[in-house]
């Protein structure tokens, strides 16, 4: 009866998210037509990029999005640690070949975190403005393993004139119908971006930045760096991006989601590849429910404007919800069993035959919250996969939970341990694969193929 309680509470909670959803859906996004974002100023803009032991994959992917970038007043600033050589010797042959790449070496050994890598690029950037008498307007935030949309920067530049912070959508990109594990992120992005984040700023809440695909207001940037020693960027924090977007809503910066847009050319989007294996999925699930559920908690509290309070709650109620979860999947297999074996029974057994009408009466409302949210997930997750993909939505919400439950397992344990013992949480980098060159990839994701690519090339990244 607890975890049917608690499946009402948080079930309620999304059914609220969902018909807000639904009754805003059809409203219109002030999206410019494509000649007048082509027309307007291109303003500097600065790509980050910060690497750890990424020399096999950065290259190609600053050779590919180089090529397929349609804007033309930006640079790259790649982040490098001087004890990954052969990183080093990978993005120096980029800047060799291409006046837009520049390196940004940390001044010590890494790896540290994501934030202090990104901090270093910062000063980079700055040196480079002094050098050359100029200022870079946006701040935009790349990993390396991304395919970055040609549009992306363009839409940036158009609508961070007005918004300090502009989040283009990140969705992963398909993969074969058995990989349960990066099926799973399909789902979660796909439902996330076109439903949860679009009703979150209709609300008025605070938008998390989802670490790639972010454009920053440098003003801003400048801002947040005044109130942390010059550092934009928390070394300490694991979800820096989460981080970042709350503190600017907080000091009154306005911020834009764009959503999710389908073309020809496939939607909108940063699109790559997450963990297809479920180990290194826990490892970055862990780090997920680390810093957005227990670091933020630890920083923030509950102290926040009373709407934004709401916010905090949907984001940190996995901390309950992930553990209970697989309870109330054998709870369902042990039900679904017991009826099964009773049919040829003369007496069949029937849902809450042994138990008081109310705990029936709890549970069917469960069962039916669950219902209609795998539906809705099913269907974000058809507008971008295709409903072929969708139909395994239930399947994998059942492995979703299994995960989910050793992601924030192991997040509270080494969170108590580094607590108790009185040190800092590690970062754990995940390593990830970079996109092949195939033409069906090609065709999802809008972009010419990248030629000659090697298969399945592994690439490791922070975040």
């Amino acid at each position: 009866m607890p975890v049917a309680v608690w499946i009402v509470i948080s079930g309620l909670d999304d059914l609220f998210i969902t018909l807000v959803g639904f009754a805003t859906c059809r409203l219109r996004f002030p999206w410019p037509s494509p000649a007048t974002v082509r027309r307007a100023a291109q303003r500097p803009i600065a790509v980050f990029v910060p690497l750890w032991s990424e020399h096999s994959v950065i290259g190609r992917m600053l050779e590919h999005n180089l090529a397929a970038i349609q804007y033309r007043n930006y640079h790259f600033f790649v982040g490098v640690y001087p004890n990954d050589i052969p990183t080093i010797r990978a993005v120096a042959e980029q800047a060799r070949r291409h006046p837009r790449v520049h390196i940004a070496t940390c001044p010590h050994d890494g790896p540290t975190s994501k934030g202090d890598c990104l901090n270093w690029i910062y000063q980079r950037m700055k040196d480079h403005e002094a050098r050359h008498n100029m200022r870079f307007r946006i701040v935009v935030m790349h990993d390396a393993e991304d395919l970055i949309h040609p549009e992306s920067l363009r839409l940036i530049n158009w609508f961070s004139r007005r918004y300090a912070m502009v989040q283009v959508p990140v969705l992963p990109l398909p993969t074969a119908l058995g990989e349960w594990t990066h099926g799973l992120y399909c789902d979660e992005f796909a439902e996330y971006q076109q439903k949860d984040i679009p009703v979150r700023q209709h609300l008025g809440g605070f938008l998390p930045s989802n670490g790639v695909g972010t454009g920053f207001d440098r003003a801003a940037l400048e801002r947040l760096a005044a109130t942390r020693y010059g550092r934009p960027f928390d070394p300490a924090c694991l979800t820096e991006d989460y981080e970042t977007g709350y503190l600017l809503h907080a000091l009154g910066y306005r911020q834009l989601f764009l959503p999710v847009r389908t073309g020809a050319a496939g939607p909108m989007a940063t699109r790559e590849y997450f963990p297809r294996r479920f180990r290194p999925a826990i490892s970055q699930r862990t780090r997920w429910v680390t810093g957005i559920a227990l670091q933020s908690w630890q920083r923030h509290g509950w102290r926040a404007p009373w709407p934004q309070l709401y916010w905090f709650w949907r984001d940190r109620k996995g901390l309950v919800g992930n553990l209970l979860s697989p309870v109330a999947n054998l709870v369902f297999v042990y039900g679904t069993a017991s009826y099964l074996a009773s049919l040829g029974q003369s007496a069949p057994w029937h849902f809450g035959s042994h138990i008081p009408t109310w705990i029936s009466d709890t549970c069917q409302l469960t069962f039916g919250i669950a219902l209609l949210q795998a539906a809705v997930r099913a269907h974000s997750g058809a507008r971008i996969y295709g409903w072929r993909f969708a139909t395994a939505v239930p399947i994998r919400m059942f492995w979703g939970n299994l995960v989910n439950f050793a992601a924030t397992a192991t997040a509270l344990w080494q969170f108590w341990s580094a607590h108790t013992q009185g040190r800092g949480l590690a970062w754990h980098k995940t390593d990830h694969i970079y996109p092949v060159a195939q033409p069906e990839l090609a065709n999802a994701v809008g972009f010419h193929p990248l030629a000659d690519a090697p298969a399945n090339a592994a690439v490791g990244e922070f975040y």
